[in-house]
């Protein structure tokens, strides 16, 4: 009888992963907080998520240029740039919440934002270190670090909400270490060239790639799903304070629905390798579904809790498949441009998920605000079937 022996992921893997999960704390610090800044400082509530809009425009802004530099600098010091952004961002936010301005740290969370922008290409730059037969693994494993994330964000929001006299002063005084740790850590990684830098083989124009109808599918799903997940998520500060809930329970909410969003990477990869792409994206947009429905029965702890676990169970399930789906739709030539072309059309729609969820909760409801989204995963089944069509 033969053991099929599966090899082990490179070490720049498993130090991308923790990257990661440093990334994604304070993404979740960001998340439970921004809104809730934003709600102190601003003089309208409609506003109360512009932080939160700022800091995915600054990830939306860095996008290309993150592309740019990663095909000419590597990806070792765009990410060492990137991290540098971020420590000047919270240096900001230190500033605006000791003066109260909230102006200067919607300018904060925009340079935080551009970090992050670079930051997620993490996981590309594990399928860069990997085996072409590691890949889905690769980057499963990288979203994974935000298992750590899911408890290490919340644990960090709580503690340092009231560490000093300013309120949320000690969370940005703990993002700011997360962000020395990675910048230590990313220090001492090894990063292979992008493919693009090893490749001889001559890259296709944006045109020509954008009439590539699979590459168009997996942005496609990749932007949608992220969207309905940050629009719902976004809100939901604001939904269960308007609900009577504390901030505890809110970051307890919070933490679960980070857990759900990266705890499936373990499987994930396999479960995308054996099933396919297409159907795991269906039964990723199936979860996001259940939990736009779920938010309509009332609005109890619980509620929130199952809602907000479906919400990041579908994201896994729809946008780590359309990520690994996309590295199958290019020449290793064109990886980084079709990379960041990705994450900014991800990105700029998830930023104006972010501004419109203020309002929209505000003016709809949170009831009424899921309800909204639907339309959304019937745009994500109907690009499926109309790709199916075509290729049958």
């Amino acid at each position: 009888m033969t053991t099929v022996v599966t090899p082990r992921l490179p070490l720049t893997v498993w130090g991308l992963a923790l990257c990661q999960a440093l990334l994604v704390s304070g993404n979740i610090l960001l998340i439970a907080v921004s809104p809730l800044v934003g709600n102190q400082l601003s003089a309208n509530a409609d506003w109360s998520t512009l932080p939160v809009a700022a800091q995915l425009l600054g990830l939306t802004a860095a996008t290309l240029p993150s592309g740019w530099l990663t095909a000419r600098l590597g990806r070792k010091r765009t990410f060492v740039i990137g991290n540098g952004f971020g420590l000047t961002g919270i240096a900001i936010c230190l500033l605006a919440l000791q003066t109260s301005a909230f102006a200067l740290f919607n300018l904060g969370t925009f340079a935080i934002g551009m970090s992050i922008g670079a930051g997620m290409l993490y996981r590309f730059a594990a399928i860069d270190a990997a085996s072409p037969a590691q890949r889905d693994r690769a980057l499963s494993l990288v979203m994974a670090g935000g298992v750590i994330a899911a408890f290490l964000g919340p644990w960090l929001a709580r503690s340092s909400q009231h560490t000093f006299e300013t309120p949320f002063l000690g969370c940005f005084v703990g993002l700011a270490g997360l962000y020395t740790l990675a910048l230590l850590l990313l220090s001492r990684l090894e990063l292979p060239l992008p493919q693009s830098a090893a490749s001889h083989e001559p890259a296709r124009r944006r045109g020509i790639l954008l009439r590539e109808p699979r590459l168009l599918a997996a942005i496609a799903i990749a932007t949608l799903s992220y969207a309905t997940m940050n629009l719902a998520m976004t809100a939901t500060p604001l939904a269960m304070t308007h609900a009577g809930h504390g901030f505890g329970d809110v970051t307890n909410v919070i933490q679960w629905h980070i857990l759900a969003m990266f705890a499936p990477s373990f499987i994930t990869g396999d479960l995308t390798r054996r099933f396919g792409h297409q159907r795991m994206i269906v039964v990723g947009s199936l979860s996001l579904l259940a939990s736009l429905l779920y938010a309509l029965l009332p609005a109890s702890f619980w509620t929130f809790a199952i809602g907000l676990f479906l919400l990041g169970l579908g994201w896994n399930f729809t946008f780590l498949p359309a990520s690994a789906w996309l590295t199958t739709t290019y020449r290793a030539g064109e990886g980084p441009r079709v990379q960041a072309l990705n994450d900014c059309a991800v990105f700029s729609l998830t930023t104006l998920s972010a501004l419109l969820a203020g309002p929209l909760n505000a003016w709809l409801g949170w009831q009424t605000l899921n309800v909204t989204l639907i339309p959304l995963i019937a745009v994500m089944w109907l690009v499926l079937l109309a790709l199916s069509r075509r290729s049958s």
